[in-house]
């Protein structure tokens, strides 16, 4: 007995795995170059736009002047940050980021996931298709264009909105000079630019929903608002999630374009965000590395954030990135 005991030692312990050679795994790589020269191009777009342009990030740590460069201009650490943080515009600043930012995930992520599966339930094929275009088409309009509708639309003096507001016997708001107005029209313009461009993700993952589940909830007796509840929600759940990590992790970029062309002088005490200061001091002031330190601080507390969501995803047993 005491014999067969190494032998089973031996039977169940497990051979490391044997590296190909490099004649097979060349053969391997020429046999599908095809699809690593379709790769390339992303790869090499990554590279230039994504990790090249680190190599700047050091002049956070610097007071940069264009005539010494990258590496002749002095070091001066954290000077940069500190300033930021105890300039007296800091608590305003990420104040109005973090409200635009928090109205943007409460309202606005929630409205595709309604809207994908309100147009899940249509039975009529053609009318799911034309409300799918009528809903993606503003995805198609530049921010520009729809920072100029919404201020034809809410023109004081000849805005279709002040003009309803006359009839029922009001009077006209100046929505655009409004403090008070900023957070709202900011939101709700960004719901129907992007709402329809989102919707069309959970749709897709709705289609991946086996059909025979909704054929037996109906055998069943259970009606469609049960059917969304308990077959398209938990299906839908993992896609879901995975983009409720990715807003979280991109909460605190507040798009730029819209918050500048929406400033006005009188709206600027709430319409000043992190990323148009950065735009203030980076290049209508030349404070270079003010403004990339600004930029760092930014993007190292959103991935602060995406790291400590994903965690928590990952811990909950929930679909995470990684």
């Amino acid at each position: 007995m005491s014999r067969t005991l190494p032998l089973r030692r031996q039977r169940t312990e497990r051979t490391p795995p044997t590296r190909r050679p490099l004649r097979v795994r060349t053969a391997r790589f020429f046999r599908a170059w095809q699809l690593y020269v379709l790769l390339l191009p992303s790869l090499v777009y990554v590279a230039v736009f994504k990790y090249w342009p680190m190599y700047g990030v050091q002049i956070a740590f610097r007071n940069y002047n264009p005539v010494d460069g990258f590496l002749g201009s002095p070091w001066v650490g954290l000077q940069n940050f500190v300033r930021f943080v105890h300039s007296y515009q800091f608590g305003q600043i990420l104040g109005n980021t973090l409200w635009v930012a928090f109205l943007g995930l409460v309202i606005a992520f929630p409205i595709p996931i309604v809207l994908a599966l309100l147009v899940n339930q249509l039975q009529s094929e053609r009318f799911r298709k034309f409300t799918q275009t009528v809903l993606y088409s503003p995805a198609l309009i530049s921010t520009v264009v729809v920072v100029g509708i919404v201020f034809v639309l809410l023109s004081p003096r000849s805005g279709l909105v002040n003009n309803a507001i006359r009839l029922f016997g009001g009077q006209p708001v100046f929505f655009m000079g409004s403090t008070d107005w900023f957070r709202p029209v900011y939101v709700i313009s960004d719901v129907w630019q992007n709402a329809g461009f989102s919707m069309v993700v959970y749709l897709a993952a709705l289609a991946g929903i086996d059909p025979a589940l909704h054929d037996a909830a109906k055998v069943d007796g259970a009606t469609k608002f049960q059917r969304i509840r308990h077959i398209d929600l938990p299906g839908i759940m993992p896609v879901v999630t995975v983009l409720f990590i990715l807003a979280l992790g991109n909460l605190l970029n507040v798009g730029f374009e819209k918050a500048l062309l929406m400033q006005t002088s009188l709206n600027l005490p709430v319409s000043e965000i992190i990323q148009t200061y950065v735009y203030h001091a980076g290049l209508q002031q030349a404070q270079f590395s003010y403004s990339a330190a600004i930029g760092l601080f930014d993007s190292v507390l959103n991935l602060a954030l995406l790291l400590t969501f994903n965690w928590v995803a990952r811990r909950s047993n929930q679909a995470s990135l990684w």
